[in-house]
C-alpha cells in the first residue's frame, strides 16, 4: 500500500515525497530507493522530528494504526494523516484517532478510496435525481465484514448521507482462524442494520461460495434498483419499469478499466514513432491521495475523514458484538474493544480450528 499511496503523491505537483519509515531496514531502504528518496528511517518518532512532514501515510497492519496515527497527530508539522483501511482493530482505538486529530486540529483521511468510484459517484447522482424513489434497502456481498466490508459500510453511509445507525443485528460464523494483515475476520455472516431515516441495510459474507446477496452493492428504492459491480459483472446499472440498463462508466467500482477501443488504439500508437496514447487514468488509490491534498488546501472535510469513516466502522464491531450477544445492539457502542478478537481468545467460537471443512 505504501508503494500505491507514494505514486499518488508522486503525480501531484504541490507534493513530494522526502521520507520513509519501516521497523524492518530493508523494507524501507528497498522503498528509498525505488522512490528516490535519502531520508530512511527505522523510527517514525525520529522521522517525525527530523524531517517534519505537512503530510503522512500510514501504510501498516491495522493493530498498529491507532498508535502511530496518534503519534503522527502530535507532531508539530504534520497538518494531514492518510491512513490504510480498515481504521484500526479495537472500537476504542478507532475513536481515539478521530479525536486526538480533532484535537490537534489535524486532518484525518482512512483510505475509502472506492468512495470516489465513478461507478459509486454516478449511484449517489442517480440516487438524489429521485431516479429509483426514496431509498428504502441497502445490500451488499463480501468475503467479510471488517478488512473487505468496512468499504461498503462506507459506501453506504455515503448514500444515507450519513444519517445514524440506529441498530444492529448478525450472526456470524469461524470455521478456522481467518486473518487478514494479522487481522481477525469471521468466515460468515448475515448482518441487518437500521439508520435514524428509516433505511434498512443488510450484508451477507462468506470467506469462499456464495453469499445470499448476488450484487457488490445494490440500492433498493421504492420505484426501483441500482446495482454497483452487479453479478454479471456490470459496474452499474439501474432498474425502473421493471427493466436494467447499463450506465456506461469508465472504471468499475476496483479501478480503471480502459476498454477494447482505448487498448486497441494504445497498442497501435505504440508501435508509431513520436506517437504516443495518453497516461492512464489515476488509480482510485490516486485519486484518494489528490482529494485528501485539495481538502487540505481548501479546508474542507474530506469524502471519506475520519469521522465519516468512523460511522460505518461502528457497525463492524456493532455486528461482532450482536453475535456475541445473540440479540440486537443498540448504537452508539457501549464497547472498547474487539468482540471477535475477545471472543475467539475466550474460546467462545467453537473450537474453530477442531471443525471439519466446509462441504
Amino acid at each position: 500500500m505504501a508503494y500505491r499511496h507514494a505514486a499518488g503523491y508522486q503525480r501531484l505537483d504541490s507534493c513530494s515525497l522526502v521520507a520513509c519509515a519501516d521497523i524492518i531496514p530493508e523494507n524501507a531502504e528497498a522503498f528509498a530507493e525505488h522512490h528516490g528518496l535519502d531520508a530512511v528511517y527505522e523510527d517514525h518518532e525520529a522521522m517525525l522530528e527530523e524531517v517534519e512532514p505537512d503530510i503522512v501515510s500510514v501504510c501498516v497492519p491495522p493493530a498498529v494504526h491507532a498508535g502511530l496515527v496518534v503519534d503522527c497527530a502530535g507532531a508539530p508539522s504534520v497538518d494531514a494523516v492518510h491512513c490504510e483501511k480498515p481504521m484500526a482493530t479495537s472500537w476504542g482505538d478507532c475513536r481515539r484517532m478521530v479525536e486526538v486529530c480533532d484535537r490537534e486540529g489535524v486532518q484525518l483521511t482512512i483510505d475509502h478510496q472506492r468512495r470516489l468510484a465513478e461507478p459509486v459517484v454516478r449511484a449517489k447522482e442517480l440516487l438524489d435525481d429521485g431516479e429509483i424513489g426514496e431509498l428504502e434497502r441497502l445490500e451488499w456481498s463480501e468475503v467479510n465484514l471488517f478488512d473487505a466490508g468496512s468499504h461498503l459500510f462506507d459506501l453506504c453511509d455515503l448514500f444515507v448521507d450519513g444519517a445514524r445507525a440506529e441498530w444492529a443485528l448478525a450472526a456470524i460464523d469461524c470455521s478456522h482462524e481467518n486473518r487478514w494483515f494479522g487481522a481477525l475476520n469471521e468466515t460468515r455472516s448475515i448482518a441487518q442494520w437500521r439508520y435514524a431515516d428509516g433505511t434498512m441495510g443488510v450484508a451477507s459474507t462468506a470467506e469462499e461460495g456464495a453469499t445470499s446477496v448476488d450484487a457488490y452493492l445494490r440500492l433498493v428504492g421504492e420505484d426501483g434498483a441500482i446495482e454497483i459491480q452487479a453479478d454479471d459483472g456490470t459496474a452499474l446499472r439501474i432498474r425502473t419499469d421493471g427493466k436494467w440498463r447499463t450506465v456506461d462508466t469508465d472504471e468499475n467500482v476496483y479501478g480503471p478499466t480502459p476498454g477494447l477501443a482505448r487498448a486497441a488504439l494504445s497498442k497501435v500508437t505504440g508501435a508509431l514513432p513520436g506517437v504516443t496514447w495518453p497516461a492512464d487514468p489515476p488509480t482510485h488509490y490516486e485519486k484518494a491521495i489528490e482529494h485528501l491534498v485539495d481538502a487540505l488546501s481548501t479546508d474542507t472535510e474530506p469524502a471519506f475523514s475520519g469521522r465519516r469513516v468512523l460511522r460505518g466502522t461502528e457497525l463492524v464491531f456493532a455486528s461482532w458484538e450482536s453475535a456475541r450477544r445473540r440479540g440486537r445492539v443498540h448504537l452508539p457502542l457501549d464497547i472498547t474493544g474487539n468482540p471477535l478478537e475477545e471472543m475467539y481468545e475466550a474460546e467462545q467460537l467453537g473450537g474453530m480450528d477442531d471443525w471439519p471443512d466446509e462441504p
